[in-house]
């Protein structure tokens, strides 16, 4: 029996969004790394090719990562806001061997994306564990990325 042949995964772009979801009362979205439990972070995800829009990155991964639709009638596009705000940090070595050989460092573009609360969420299992809504300070002491607790802790002036 012939095993199947399975085409090597590309490396990742070393570009990236966050999108910190929250709600009117500052509730903020916070998941569960499902391959390093205890890690809740917000939502994130690396460009797919070098010339996609990162809102369109900021929108399937909200959408692969929550099941939230942005562009709906309870989310409409305009809640999703580039808050302008670049990150650059070390990539984690337990994920460099998911970029190509060489690349140590990460540009992160940060989103907002205010939502109603109550907004149902679907988690992709492969990704994520569970998920909390949260005050947006506490939410910030819960994140094990500086750079999105540094993002968390921005909201006050952005929402």
């Amino acid at each position: 029996m012939t095993q199947p042949v399975t085409q090597p995964r590309a490396p990742k772009i070393p570009e990236s969004v966050l999108i910190v979801i929250y709600t009117d009362a500052l509730e903020v979205l916070l998941i569960e790394r499902a391959d390093q439990p205890g890690f809740w972070q917000s939502v994130t995800g690396s460009k797919d090719r070098l010339d996609e829009p990162l809102t369109e990155t900021a929108l399937r991964e909200v959408a692969e990562e929550t099941g939230i639709t942005i562009g709906s009638a309870e989310v409409p596009l305009a809640n999703l806001h580039d808050w302008n705000l670049r990150n650059v940090y070390e990539i984690y070595p337990v994920w460099r061997h998911r970029y190509a050989p060489g690349v140590t460092h990460n540009t992160e573009h940060v989103f907002g994306l205010r939502v109603p609360r109550g907004t149902p969420v679907t988690l992709a299992p492969r990704e994520h564990l569970r998920y909390q809504w949260l005050p947006w300070r506490e939410a910030a002491d819960r994140c094990f990325s500086p750079s999105n607790a540094e993002a968390i802790l921005q909201l006050s002036r952005f929402a």
